[in-house]
């Protein structure tokens, strides 16, 4: 699924009507995901584009999911989504339909070999939120990260392509994949008390009853007994894990699919050292990082300082 790009990012003529689409997606892009937006816009136009195009359609998928309707009507639009994801696969969208994130996301796929079945895998794991899923073990909360993640490193790993003839190129959708799984873990992480409230549990149940913390996500302390610091600790070196495979990919990028690529991983790995130094603090509220911060990661990653950085780092997590 991946490709070679040649010249890397060219950006061919676009109609009026695709090149307002696109506007359109990357402002939903830049007000909806700063983390995102940091990273892509490192990358070439036609890259950069593509990428806020899946950005788009995923947001809109992440919306039915988390909005205010009743889980039955939830269904039924996301069924409706993965049709007009289908009339997009199809090539049935003309660059004059009504639908801006459809035009951009109908537009990318002819330019670049996305693998769009992961557009569907996305929406299935927005349905297990709509079903109310738990998860009892890492291998069943891995499949709805493979989902809801990994499946979008290997749509990413569509626009970015690979270098011509780098060893190992074939075990790239592994790592693009293997990389949304850390991203997704973080987030978990970063978002354990949020999700608690909306009455979400992502943490893998035997997990949290191996530590004491099966009721410890709801409070701004865990009650006595429990280990909430050995639980974080404890998926923070999962994560460490999974960003340690999972950027072996970035030899095989051209250097600013691997600049954005780092810029994502260098965010989000910063975002992890932070709440492994203070567990509690994701009980006490959503960690992030100043724009400063993201900003001085994304020109490091351009660098290529910060992808040497993270795989260091994650290196040594494992050693531990």
């Amino acid at each position: 699924m991946s490709r070679t790009l040649d010249p890397p990012g060219r950006a061919l003529p676009l109609s009026p009507q695709v090149f307002a689409a696109y506007r359109y997606c990357e402002a939903v892009t830049g007000r909806q995901a700063r983390n995102f937006a940091y990273g892509i816009r490192l990358l070439p136009t036609a890259q950069r584009q593509a990428m806020s195009a899946l950005y788009a359609f995923s947001r809109r998928v992440d919306d039915i999911g988390d909005g205010p309707l009743e889980p039955e009507v939830k269904r039924a639009r996301l069924e409706e989504t993965r049709e007009l994801l289908g009339h997009v696969r199809d090539g049935k969208v003309p660059d004059d339909a009504t639908d801006p994130v459809a035009v951009a996301l109908a537009d990318a796929a002819r330019r670049f070999p996305i693998p769009l079945g992961g557009l569907d895998e996305l929406i299935d794991g927005v349905l297990m939120d709509v079903r109310g899923r738990t998860y009892e073990t890492w291998e069943d909360l891995k499949e709805y990260c493979r989902c809801v993640a990994g499946a979008i490193g290997r749509l990413s790993l569509g626009v970015f392509g690979t270098v011509p003839g780098a060893p190992g190129a074939e075990r790239a959708p592994h790592y693009a994949d293997t990389l949304g799984l850390a991203l997704q873990v973080t987030n978990i992480l970063r978002d354990v008390r949020e999700d608690a409230a909306e009455g979400r549990t992502y943490l893998p149940r035997a997990e949290l009853a191996a530590f004491g913390c099966t009721d410890a996500l709801r409070h701004d302390a865990p009650p006595p007994g429990a280990d909430f610091t050995g639980l974080v600790r404890f998926e923070v070196r999962r994560a460490r894990e999974l960003f340690a495979e999972g950027l072996r990919l970035l030899p095989l990028l051209d250097r600013r699919s691997a600049a954005c690529v780092s810029a994502m991983a260098g965010i989000y790995h910063r975002l992890l050292t932070r709440i492994a130094r203070d567990p509690h603090a994701v009980l006490r509220g959503r960690i992030s990082l100043p724009a400063r911060e993201k900003a001085w990661v994304a020109v490091r990653g351009l660098s290529g300082l910060d992808a040497r950085r993270v795989g260091r780092l994650a290196a040594r997590g494992n050693a531990r």
